[in-house]
């Protein structure tokens, strides 16, 4: 008879000096919880389990479900841990920040601030597909600084998407839920599966051999930046045979030709032919640019104006 998998911990459920409060998020590699402390603030706890891997006992401690897995689960544990090693010592208003980790349960906790507020990808959604330029080039002129002093502290993101990019009732971004874990387990044992979403990856992260570094999330940053020009999703990396962005072309209707550039160099296959580094991107994003003229109006259009020129003044 098979043993059915315990779901995530349980509302109420002490985890160290936190409270669970509900499930926040679950993914391949973790899940995410609400909690509060002893003063009621609230903290975002990530634990560590690859659920290809591992399961909650009936105790919630997590499992290895096979021992010929154990090796492998402890090669994740151990990436995970840096990761959140490393984070512990960034404090940037555009990265989550983590101010805890503590064993327990046979895995490892992560504890994030939590603020109020949505995802980038929500907000794509409510606004229709597409954000307006002005604001689409302060927003990633802001994360771009967050990106910036996590890879001054040699961590990359590797899992930049919409759904990880937080924005706080303000409007500021925050980078959530780094993938660096994640690959770096991958690279070290095979049976580890590659969890990145189809289209914000960069071609080299699905590469065997692939070189990461920087430029691998300059890269996602301008799939991200695609994303909400109101073309639709970008396509997977392993899928495109060329630089060509055909959907491009319909977003110059509406945005200036030097962002549709700047999101075609930084989405190019080639990592030499994307931009340099993060600072000419935040640069790029910094600078004057040309407005595309609007819409060229019908006959009917014409004739209403020239009608009702109240109406079009």
């Amino acid at each position: 008879m098979t043993q059915t998998k315990q779901g995530g911990l349980p509302p109420g459920f002490q985890l160290d000096e936190y409270t669970i409060v509900r499930e926040l998020s679950t993914g391949g590699f973790s899940r995410v919880y609400l909690a509060l402390d002893r003063h009621d603030n609230k903290f975002a706890i990530k634990e560590y389990l690859p659920q290809a891997l591992a399961s909650h006992s009936a105790e919630y401690r997590v499992v290895v479900d096979n021992e010929l897995d154990r090796d492998t689960f402890r090669i994740g544990l151990k990436c995970f841990f840096e990761e959140a090693r490393v984070l512990v010592g960034i404090n940037h208003p555009n990265v989550v920040r983590v101010s805890n980790i503590f064993p327990a349960n046979q895995t490892v906790y992560m504890v994030m601030s939590y603020k109020s507020g949505r995802s980038l990808a929500r907000e794509i959604e409510l606004l229709g597909g597409s954000l307006p330029e002005p604001r689409l080039r302060q927003l990633f002129a802001e994360l771009i600084s967050g990106v910036r002093e996590v890879h001054r502290h040699h961590l990359l993101h590797l899992d930049i998407k919409p759904a990880n990019i937080y924005l706080r009732r303000s409007g500021s971004p925050i980078l959530l839920d780094f993938g660096s874990a994640r690959q770096n387990a991958l690279q070290q044992d095979k049976r580890f599966v590659s969890m990145y979403t189809p289209g914000f990856a960069a071609p080299e992260q699905h590469q065997a051999k692939g070189k990461l570094g920087p430029w691998s999330d300059i890269y996602s940053l301008g799939a991200c930046l695609y994303a909400c020009l109101g073309i639709g999703a970008p396509m997977a990396a392993t899928v495109r045979t060329s630089d060509a962005l055909p959907a491009l072309a319909k977003a110059r209707t509406r945005y200036s030709a030097e962002l549709c550039t700047l999101v075609a160099q930084c989405m190019a296959l080639n990592v030499d032919d994307r931009p340099g580094s993060l600072m000419q991107l935040q640069k790029s994003l910094n600078s004057p640019y040309t407005e595309p003229p609007p819409p060229a109006r019908g006959l009917w259009q014409k004739m209403s104006a020239w009608l009702h020129p109240e109406v079009d003044a």
